[in-house]
């Protein structure tokens, strides 16, 4: 870094004037008036110490190459910074410039101590679009130990679909995003971290509960569907038909349940959704094994992250398998 001291259009060199000073040579005539920041790193610390020999030791240099400096620093300033040769006594223009090399120092050295620990994703902002499941049960033991090691560390989290992660993330809106579509194409790409098995919820009281087994497509027949965004990726001939006779969609989580509760149908969602216990409903286990649905980290195509970004991506595909694993009991390679 250069401090760089201006001269004003009436302190022009001797042999120059106004019409000689073009942006090119003002450039040229200046180079001979710009100060390192390590020149004052010297001047600072022997104007602390009081002697050469203390700071020729502090700043791990011969007293003679600090010598050298601080004479070089006295011709760039264009006047005596101490009194005597003992370089004990500062003068006027050397208390001046110890407290100004010491606001140019420290402000040189916030800055770099900033860039560093943005580089190394200790500081940042980070923008996470989810769907409401992973929101609500993965990510809350996720984050906590991500920023354990990074406190000052801003986290924006938008609990959305998996339709309007995609679009966030493409946008640009979201650095990140987890959802459950592993469709990649246009602007983003899909990163799998685990699979989530669909489940019927119904009222604790329903019939299908008394079956004892999990339940077939052929048993919901006749029954009320109550549909929604996640349910409607299931691919499954059986479930597509019961589906388009249903004349009730619902989006949000805590709604479905209600209605559920209030006997106005049965509806499917993924596990990890309905993780934990809900009184007044069964959540029962499907038949059929494939009606899943694949979770995972949706990113710009082309864009690299910024480095928060590209840790919690990291740690992300590092925690959450084990912890979703933990969560539904099964193995991590299931």
């Amino acid at each position: 870094m250069f401090v760089s001291i201006v001269r004003t259009k009436n302190q022009l060199p001797d042999g120059f004037n106004q019409a000689d000073i073009s942006v090119t040579n003002f450039r040229r005539i200046e180079v001979g008036d710009m100060i390192k920041l390590e020149a004052l790193r010297v001047f600072v610390t022997v104007a602390e110490s009081g002697n050469i020999k203390d700071a020729a030791d502090a700043v791990g240099r011969t007293a003679s190459a600090v010598s050298m400096t601080l004479k070089q620093l006295e011709d760039e300033i264009g006047g005596p910074l101490f009194q005597t040769d003992r370089k004990n006594s500062l003068t006027a223009l050397g208390n001046l410039m110890l407290d100004l090399g010491r606001e140019q120092i420290r402000s040189f050295d916030k800055s770099v101590s900033i860039m560093r620990a943005f580089a190394h994703s200790r500081i940042g902002s980070l923008s996470i679009a989810t769907v409401p499941s992973v929101a609500a049960n993965v990510l809350p033991p996720i984050l906590q130990r991500f920023l354990e090691t990074r406190p000052q560390v801003q986290v924006e989290l938008f609990d959305i679909d998996s339709a309007q992660v995609r679009r966030m993330v493409e946008s640009g809106v979201a650095d990140i995003g987890i959802a459950g579509d592993s469709r990649a194409g246009g602007g983003v790409e899909f990163s799998s971290l685990f699979s989530d098995r669909f489940q019927l919820l119904c009222r604790e009281d329903h019939d299908l509960c008394r079956l004892e087994r999990p339940i077939e497509w052929s048993d919901l027949s006749g029954a009320t569907l109550i549909r929604n965004g996640a349910s409607d990726r299931i691919e499954a001939e059986e479930h597509k038909r019961l589906s388009a006779q249903s004349l009730i969609t619902v989006y949000n989580v805590t709604s479905l349940i209600a209605l559920v509760k209030a006997g106005l149908g049965l509806t499917i969602l993924p596990s990890l959704t309905m993780h934990g216990a809900h009184d007044g409903v069964a959540v029962l286990e499907l038949a059929d094994t494939s009606a899943s649905r694949q979770v995972g980290l949706v990113e710009r195509r082309d864009v690299p992250p910024s480095p928060i970004a590209a840790a919690f991506r990291a740690f992300a595909l590092r925690e959450i398998p084990a912890l979703v694993a933990e969560r539904l009991g099964r193995r991590k390679d299931q």
